[in-house]
């Protein structure tokens, strides 16, 4: 089986929204050779640029280059978002807990008793996050009912009031402090929303490089910024690039598990990457879909097609762009997502990265 340190580095690596720079320099030094242009943008997305690689001179052998926009080279972009949810830190109180405002989606059900990381001007700090309210012992039926806000949670660093306001300050950031973990044929990790996404975007085009796969196409891979909080920093990155083919990649739900009816499962683990349809944001395009389903087939690459009801990701910013672009979802089923036990499947994994080299390499 692959080794996946890199994986583990970059969901170890904190990011929320906004704050993405750790891991856009984790990415920055992961690339270098891979790529003949690297450019941060002034929003913070970080967008590499491969020049067609083709075994003659104009050409590749037996292969036509598809023409892109305005008579070049076909552009092919991937969009993955570096930035995991989180909070910013909104307020310090007398007692030195640290209250705290979302920087994306949270189920309030899975934030109790949770140990964090508070990234602070000179350095990173645990801490424990709890609702305010009573502990079982003392607690009432009534009080055990109740589900608490987002806005009821705060963070205890354990140190005295004094010293917390002399180390902290509005705008630090806190992340989920749990260690990844490789699980046989499963990964589990906070942050794989969307590190996946990240790996993907560097180990296909690492593939391409391995295996000295021609391409007469230009691709693009934009780590992109703030999707979390509303495909931010996609939007721009797309209308800089102006794709001609765009791929999200991202994961999306597997609810392969206990209570969930079958026909609301989206994906299930182990069969393959997910050829995204449809969600809230945006439709994918069929003609590509029916053109990534044969390369798949073609090259034995297993997959699932997925629909999800609700959400979005960086494929729409892509097909929105400008005047447009062709865009089709990539994604890998992930079990209990948006919470620190973000679960994968390796086969899953490696077939979304074998189904992105393919199609570059087909073009």
């Amino acid at each position: 089986m692959e080794n996946l340190d890199l994986l583990k580095r970059l969901c170890e690596t904190p990011g929320v929204p906004g704050r993405e720079e750790r891991v856009r320099a984790l990415i920055e030094r992961e690339v270098k050779g891979l790529f003949d242009t690297i450019e941060t943008d002034a929003m913070g997305n970080l967008i590499c640029t491969r020049a067609p690689r083709t075994k003659g001179k104009k050409s590749v052998p037996g292969k036509q280059a598809a023409q892109g926009k305005a008579g070049g080279p076909l552009k092919v972009m991937q969009l993955c978002h570096m930035d995991e949810i989180g909070f910013y830190v909104s307020a310090i109180d007398d007692k030195g807990f640290l209250w705290m405002n979302p920087a994306g989606g949270f189920d309030t059900r899975n934030l109790f008793s949770r140990r964090v990381l508070v990234v602070a001007q000179d350095g990173d700090y645990v801490g424990v996050m709890n609702p305010g309210g009573r502990p079982i012992h003392i607690s009432s039926p009534k009080d055990r009912e109740k589900v608490p806000e987002v806005k009821e949670f705060f963070v205890d660093v354990g140190m005295k009031p004094a010293d917390v306001k002399k180390k902290f300050r509005i705008g630090d950031y806190v992340v989920m402090h749990e260690p990844a973990i490789d699980m046989g044929d499963k990964f589990v990790s906070k942050a794989l929303d969307n590190r996946v996404a990240c790996w993907l975007g560097i180990e296909s085009v690492r593939k391409l490089e391995a295996t000295k796969a021609s391409h007469a196409c230009e691709v693009v891979v934009a780590f992109t910024v703030q999707e979390e909080v509303g495909l931010r920093g996609a939007k721009t990155a797309s209308h800089a690039v102006l794709p001609d083919i765009g791929f999200g990649i991202d994961v999306t739900l597997a609810c392969d598990t206990p209570g969930v009816p079958n026909e609301e499962t989206v994906t299930k683990h182990g069969l393959g990457f997910g050829l995204h349809i449809k969600d809230s944001s945006f439709i994918s395009d069929f003609a590509l879909v029916e053109e990534v389903e044969q390369l798949a087939k073609k090259n034995r690459i297993p997959y699932q097609r997925t629909i999800l009801a609700a959400g979005g990701q960086d494929g729409a910013a892509a097909q929105q762009a400008a005047a447009g672009a062709r865009a089709v979802g990539i994604v890998v089923g992930t079990r209990y997502i948006h919470t620190v036990t973000e679960m994968i499947h390796k086969t899953d994994l490696f077939a979304a990265r074998d189904i992105l080299a393919a199609y570059i390499a087909s073009k």
